[in-house]
């Protein structure tokens, strides 16, 4: 076997000159020693794979409630859809895989149960106390504070650049709440962003259709329906690939021509750019626009998904209340772990339950 620094060299010879490379970069916060094997960002990954957090993301809410039905995506399976899109897409780009897997790994570790409606919920909490809620960033809490790998420091100890995509992600439903970091996205930053978008559409688009929230010909009404139909029909392939393959398809033509530009040469022009360098052209955009409009109507503002989202909304917000008035045992804890005030842990707390332990404790 080569050793680690011969292999680093030559899987580095492979990138694109704008991609974060293997073994140098910004580095970590507290300086370790090179493993005997691995690569820097695969013990990255490795780290949040073993995460509590990690594994609560199998019991918490993508679009149903964790429980509604087995075949539904729960944040878990959301998360490695997003991992698997986005390593396809940095090796077609020349781009770091390690690295952006386990941006896509890390991206909803802060989650609340049920969902974008438990984060309404836990945002509107914390506003009396002049603090919001906002998950990209308490997955950013969890990685670098509220999960522990030794007794030396707290958090994981990741390298910069998996915190600066975790600080920086960005998609519809999620819109970074700070600027404060002096460089723009990584490509591999990006790539996650954009992959979490492809994902979910597809997904939730499949979701819709089993949960019979719409019909095959209802989703054939929209431009990329409609075109997703075709493209499976031709291959005999499913409606999800098919809308899966267009966006990626277009993603790649529209990336590589912002990519062939001469301002874009190193990974500091990508870290100087002002605006995203991974995107679709400006039609894709349109009909992916008109999509997700469907979804919003036909899915997520439909009656069922709606009352979840209510019950989820009243079951955080009652937990809130009664942990602040009462803090149990581990909501002390972890105001003694992280020094903060109690608020604050009730919210970590909160955040990090499943669906099922919140139901259970609301009860």
């Amino acid at each position: 076997m080569l050793p680690l620094s011969s292999r680093i060299t030559q899987a580095n010879s492979l990138l694109a000159p704008f991609a974060v490379p293997h073994g140098k970069g910004l580095g970590r916060v507290h300086p370790e020693p090179d493993d005997a094997t691995r690569f820097p960002f695969q013990r990255d990954r490795d780290r949040i794979l073993h995460t509590q957090a990690f594994r609560r993301l199998k019991h918490k809410t993508q679009v149903f409630v964790s429980g509604h039905g087995d075949h539904y995506r729960t944040r878990i399976t959301h998360t490695l859809e997003v991992a698997q899109i986005s390593r396809d897409i940095a090796r077609t780009l020349g781009l770091n895989e390690d690295l952006a897997e386990a941006i896509a790994l890390a991206h909803d570790l802060g989650h609340t149960p049920f969902g974008h409606a438990g984060e309404e919920a836990m945002a509107a909490c914390m506003k009396p106390f002049g603090k919001t809620f906002e998950h990209n960033l308490q997955s950013f809490r969890i990685v670098t504070l509220l999960e522990d790998r030794s007794e030396q420091y707290q958090g994981l100890n990741l390298s910069q650049e998996i915190l600066d995509g975790l600080v920086k992600h960005s998609s519809p439903h999620d819109r970074p709440t700070t600027e404060s970091l002096p460089r723009s996205p990584s490509l591999e930053a990006q790539v996650v962003n954009i992959a979490d978008e492809i994902a979910y559409t597809a997904h939730d688009t499949d979701d819709g259709l089993r949960a019979g929230q719409f019909s095959s010909d209802d989703v054939r009404t929209t431009k990329l329906g409609a075109l997703a139909s075709v493209q499976a029909t031709k291959h005999g392939t499913e409606l999800r690939g098919a809308i899966v393959h267009l966006l990626v398809s277009d993603l790649y033509e529209a990336t590589g021509r912002k990519l062939a530009t001469p301002s874009i040469r190193s990974l500091d022009d990508v870290y100087r750019s002002a605006e995203p360098l991974i995107c679709f052209s400006t039609a894709m955009q349109t009909i992916l626009n008109e999509h997700r409009m469907f979804l919003w109507n036909r899915l997520y503002l439909s009656a069922s998904v709606q009352r979840q989202a209510n019950r989820g909304k009243k079951i955080v917000t009652s937990l809130f209340r009664r942990f602040l008035k009462r803090p149990p045992v581990k909501v002390l804890s972890l105001q003694r772990k992280t020094g903060s005030i109690v608020e604050e842990a009730v919210k970590d707390y909160i955040a990090g339950m499943t669906d099922g332990f919140a139901i259970q404790e609301n009860e």
